[in-house]
């Protein structure tokens, strides 16, 4: 391996905690706590560019001395970092914000000190006596001559001449001066602005530089639509291309999608190819699944000849950004066994005693059509190297997000140095991690740089789960690093609910993913379309899935719920209170059949109220509890609830009202809370 290759390879930095460093036991001030932070810095919060980064710190000192503290940041890039003052607020809490311009990685460090100079001044304000003012002068002009030390030009010049008429002042040739024109020279705003650009922090204290990445908008809002390119042709029994998928555009744009993600691309396996609804037998003129990566056709960079062209695919990408919509392609780093590869690299495999390399198994689930990776090879670091370069492949043909196949399931260090790696030279880039394991796993490939994680939204379906999942979501330390991306249905995974086939479950369960996640997904034609049979009783498995066929869908079916989900992301789109995830709050509501939630963005005063029938066969009512003054109306006044799905009005007063739904009808309102206020014309209207 070349040395190049082998510094891309470079560990990750060691574990960096947010402690104080004190190095002089003169230091005084004590920086207790800094938010936000991960695992004592060991990783980075999350944050998007362009949007104010709120830093707080816990910050005290012995005695009655003032401190100050101030927060510097700057791009890694940066040589020259950009200081804020901080703002003390109750109980020793200081905080700052500074506003990242761009996506990229960014480091910011706390520092305090004891402030001599305003210690002096607020001592000197509390003074009554004469004599204790004419020696505090002396004592400032000393402190304000050690300023103009530091200073030069200008600022030196005015520092010492201050220096110096307070002496005089506080002198024999001052003896005539009260206290209050003593004071006043002495508390000069404008002088002490000066000042306070050359403070002494000879003893100043800081806490070791914590990291932050910044990313664009679309990492914490999207709107994601997964589709099979194969199966995009308008003639049944048809392969469907890049072409016919760049046809369906206008239809994806016009359902208010901003991401359309893309299964494998690759040429598919032969050997072991799986049949329709996962036969181990497959016949001649089976499609096998796209998962089952590599063929003599070529691998990870290269396209399966049925869907058309590398430059097919680049003007697909072309044009769905005409539509501004990111596609978005599957990284599954596992091998067909007729993969290149294996015939290659077969030091990068398991083998069995036999050897022959060993299949992916998950008893009692077996995957013959696919050879897992060795992350544990003696030739790690070419294994490394080569999969960085299939991702880097695709980002040179405009790619800018991957979904993750099981990344649970390949190293952790992996991850954080590849995704570390691709995001300093491309920060704009979105990894979606697709892991549906246990807990502190999730949690874990989110801290190591995946932008988006699946969650457990699938098999959450009663008000109780529902309420406890998304309160952990959004208000457990993982809301500093994690964010949610729910689906009602993928290909894997048909829940139980849906196997109804009930309009009401299909809408119920929309509502519910795009309004209580700001970034939210269906596998259509699926989802509008309502495939709701499984493969087998019990099973989670669609019957005649695409992932082991071909099928046609018909996108003018008139029961399509396409209408539902347009309108729903366009309400996502039009109100910034859905496009976030931390300010959701649940509302009481006396019904366990119904649950309502805000969700509000302050800044534009956009206030969304949910409410959702879970019971997908009867009508359902109850009286919901709004919080009123957390959200700002007037208590005193009537306010208006739009209803932006079915764009009726309501007028309400108080916290406490009436709703009912009918599931046949609609199982949801998504209420734009709207204030009742006085025009210029001198009449009311709600705004």
């Amino acid at each position: 391996m070349s040395d190049k290759t082998s510094k891309a390879l470079r560990k990750p930095a060691p574990p960096a905690a947010a402690v104080q460093t004190v190095t002089d036991g003169r230091i005084r001030a004590v920086i207790d706590a800094v938010f936000p932070v991960v695992d004592g810095g060991r990783f980075a919060p999350k944050r998007l560019a362009g949007a104010p980064v709120r830093v707080e710190a816990h910050c005290f000192t012995d005695g009655h001395d003032k401190l100050r503290v101030v927060l510097n940041w700057q791009a890694l890039d940066e040589p020259k970092p950009y200081e804020v003052e901080m703002t003390a607020l109750v109980n020793d809490v200081w905080t700052a914000e500074f506003v990242p311009p761009v996506p990229g990685r960014y480091r910011y460090t706390v520092a305090a000190w004891v402030d001599h100079f305003e210690s002096w001044r607020a001592e000197l304000e509390r003074r009554p006596d004469e004599a204790d003012v004419r020696i505090a002068l002396q004592v400032g002009a000393g402190l304000i001559d050690a300023a103009a030390g530091r200073a030069q030009g200008e600022d030196a010049t005015a520092l010492s001449s201050w220096a110096a008429r307070l002496r005089e002042t506080a002198g024999e040739h001052g003896a005539h001066s009260d206290v209050a024109t003593m004071k006043a020279l002495a508390l000069d705003p404008a002088r002490a602005s000066i000042a306070g650009r050359h403070a002494d922090r000879s003893l100043a204290t800081s806490v070791v530089s914590l990291e932050l990445i910044a990313d664009r908008k679309r990492a914490q809002y999207s709107t994601w639509y997964e589709l099979f390119p194969r199966s995009a042709s308008p003639d049944p029994g048809v392969h469907g291309t890049f072409r016919d998928v760049e046809a369906r555009i206008p239809y994806i744009a016009k359902l208010g999608f901003d991401v359309l993600y893309f299964p494998p691309i690759h040429p598919i396996g032969r050997i072991n190819r799986k049949g329709a609804n996962n036969s181990v037998t497959a016949q001649p003129d089976e499609v096998g699944s796209p998962w089952a990566i590599g063929s003599a056709e070529g691998g990870h960079k290269d396209i399966l000849p049925q869907l058309g062209s590398l430059a097919d695919f680049v003007g697909l990408v072309a044009k769905a950004r005409e539509f501004d919509i990111d596609i978005a392609l599957d990284i599954a780093f596992q091998c067909a066994p007729d993969h290149p590869y294996v015939r290659e690299h077969p030091e990068w495999f398991k083998h069995r005693p036999d050897g022959s390399v060993q299949y992916a198994e998950n008893p009692p689930k077996k995957y013959q059509d696919i050879y897992p990776f060795d992350f544990e090879s003696s030739d790690w670091r070419g294994l490394w190297a080569e999969l960085k370069s299939v991702m880097d492949y695709w980002i040179d043909q405009g790619v800018r997000i991957f979904r993750v196949d099981n990344p649970h399931t390949k190293s952790f260090g992996f991850w954080e140095w590849v995704i570390g790696e691709i995001k300093r030279a491309q920060p704009d880039v979105i990894f979606l991690a697709e892991a549906f394991t246990r807990p502190k796993v999730m949690h874990r490939l989110a801290k190591l740089g995946f932008t988006q994680s699946y969650t457990y939204f699938t098999w959450r379906n009663t008000k109780q789960e529902l309420v406890d999942y998304f309160t952990e979501l959004n208000q457990g330390p993982g809301q500093e690093y994690f964010r949610p991306n729910v689906w009602p249905n993928t290909p894997d995974i048909l829940h139980e609910a849906l196997q109804s086939g009930r309009r009401s479950v299909f809408s119920a369960r929309l509502v519910l993913a795009a309004t209580l996640s700001a970034n939210y997904g269906i596998y259509g034609p699926t989802y509008e379309l309502m495939e709701s049979a499984p493969r087998d009783p019990g099973s989670e498995e669609y019957r005649d899935s695409e992932k082991y066929q071909v099928r046609n869908w018909n996108l003018e079916r008139p029961d399509s719920l396409w209408p539902l989900v347009a309108r729903i992301n366009h309400i996502r789109r039009d109100n910034p209170a859905l496009q976030s995830d931390h300010t959701l709050r649940f509302c009481a509501i006396d019904n366990d059949q119904l649950i309502a939630y805000v969700k509000y963005d302050a800044a534009s005063s956009n206030i969304i109220l949910t409410v959702v029938n879970l019971d997908p066969y009867n009508v359902q009512s109850g009286w919901v509890d709004l919080d009123l003054d957390a959200l700002d109306p007037d208590p005193g006044q009537p306010y208006q609830m739009h209803d932006l799905l079915s764009d009726q009005r309501y007028q309400w007063r108080g916290r406490r009202n009436y709703v009912l739904l009918d599931p046949q009808r609609m199982p949801a309102h998504v209420f734009r809370l709207r204030r009742l206020v006085r025009s210029e014309q001198d009449f009311d209207y709600f705004q």
